[in-house]
């Protein structure tokens, strides 16, 4: 994949998967804006992309993602690729989680990713030759997760968004895609399901297993990277409106919401109608399965 000449802004890029996905853009060629919240960390990450710029801000407000599609026209002249991955997580059960903890996480997740992409997209229209606008989103987002009330419902959000602008601006030859990354992350290393299993890695220096790569799609940041650098190559022109997962050895396209059982009953339906019908109905799965479980 070649994206000689292209520019992108990656949220979130000074550690972990943003950074990944930084290194990876920038090796195919492109030009990269990496965006942290502390300056020596942005410092870092610059040093370790080559062709790369920094901004330290903390996304979420309009300022920031004005200063972001700034710093890639002033550096490089456009913008062609915007991948929304800065985030925070603030887990707690529903009746522990306090206005604060729902409030940064949602600014930071849903109105980032909305202020970010709004700021891409207008300069991207104006250019008038198209573009790539890849959000991050989560497997939380498309199942629900114990003790993460205010991430699921951003990512889910954040899916939600990846469609509704994929139709929005479908005329302009805009792309938009959500990507359902699951990785060995500092983040991911909180969660109960994962955190043992990276943690016996990180110790004994072996490899993930072979059942965790291909049957849970658990894997090193580098095992994400090829789909951000395919969306944002030319060969995505056709691809938009999905929400796509990566992860060690599995590439995953993940359905959208649909109707699974319609009954009908002539004159609607009454309480004890509801419960009747019920008993022939399967209900949905939800929560993300433990590494391992059937």
């Amino acid at each position: 994949m070649d994206l000689s000449g292209k520019v992108a802004i990656v949220t979130g890029s000074g550690r972990g998967l943003g950074l990944a996905y930084a290194g990876a853009l920038a090796a195919a060629g492109a030009s990269v804006v990496i965006n942290d919240v502390d300056q020596p960390v942005v410092d870092a990450a610059v040093g370790a992309v080559p062709g790369s710029v920094g901004v330290a801000a903390a996304v979420g407000s309009a300022e920031t993602a004005d200063r972001l599609v700034a710093a890639a026209v002033e550096n490089f002249g456009r913008l062609d690729v915007l991948v929304t991955n800065a985030g925070i997580l603030r887990d707690r059960v529903l009746w522990k989680m306090s206005d604060e903890d729902f409030d940064a996480v949602v600014d930071v997740h849903l109105r980032g990713t909305f202020t970010c992409a709004r700021a891409a997209a207008i300069r991207m229209r104006e250019q008038g030759d198209g573009g790539r606008l890849i959000l991050i989103s989560s497997p939380a987002g498309q199942r629900g997760n114990f003790g993460q009330t205010n991430y699921a419902a951003a990512k889910a959000g954040i899916a939600a968004m990846a469609r509704t602008w994929a139709m929005e601006l479908g005329r302009a030859g805009i792309t938009v895609n959500a990507v359902v990354p699951v990785a060995a992350t500092e983040m991911t290393k909180t969660i109960p399901a994962f955190a043992p299993v990276i943690e016996e890695a990180e110790r004994t220096g072996q490899p993930y297993p072979a059942w965790l790569r291909r049957d849970e799609g658990f894997g090193t940041v580098s095992d994400v990277t090829g789909v951000i650098t395919f969306l944002a190559s030319d060969a995505s022109s056709g691809v938009t409106g999905q929400a796509i997962g990566i992860g060690g050895d599995r590439l995953v396209l993940w359905s959208h919401p649909a109707e699974k059982d319609v009954l009908l009953a002539d004159g609607g339906w009454t309480a004890e109608a509801v419960a009747v019908a019920w008993s022939s109905i399967t209900p949905e799965s939800f929560g993300i399965p433990a590494p391992g479980a059937s």
